[in-house]
């Protein structure tokens, strides 16, 4: 075999084990991850009404209407910037804990707001397939 050919052969292996660890995981992934981090503020359905939000100021915020407050189109980046801490805004108050940390592991490619693939914790990125789709 040349090798030009091998490597064409090995390079197309790899290809195919990167595609296959990098695919944008499912939101029911992302649903039980909310379960556990989100939820107890922001409610089970998403709409701020959890069983801690009583107490809190400013409310949790209702994640169900993220699109329809950003034009129709859901805010990808700044909803990621806000779950990892990294944007301290208007959709949190001191109570938002920042969960950067907890949500580390493999990266996977979002499509921000601009367009740009950025590489994102695989955790982060489920989370955000599951906010997606509770949007009403």
């Amino acid at each position: 075999m040349k090798r030009g050919v091998i490597f064409a052969m090995v390079g197309a292996v790899g290809l195919v084990l990167a595609c296959t660890a990098y695919e944008m995981p499912e939101h029911r992934e992302g649903a039980a991850i909310y379960e556990q981090n989100c939820a107890m503020c922001h409610g089970s359905d998403g709409r701020g009404d959890g069983e801690v939000a009583a107490g809190m100021s400013p409310a949790p915020a209702d994640l169900t209407v993220l699109a329809r407050s950003n034009g129709g189109a859901f805010p990808v980046s700044r909803v990621l910037s806000q779950v990892d801490g990294y944007l301290k805004g208007d959709m949190a108050g001191d109570d938002m804990p920042e969960f950067g940390v907890l949500l580390e592991g493999d990266l996977v490619p979002v499509e921000t707001d601009d367009g740009i693939m950025t590489p994102t914790p695989r955790p982060l990125a489920a989370l955000l397939a599951y906010l997606e789709t509770i949007q009403r």
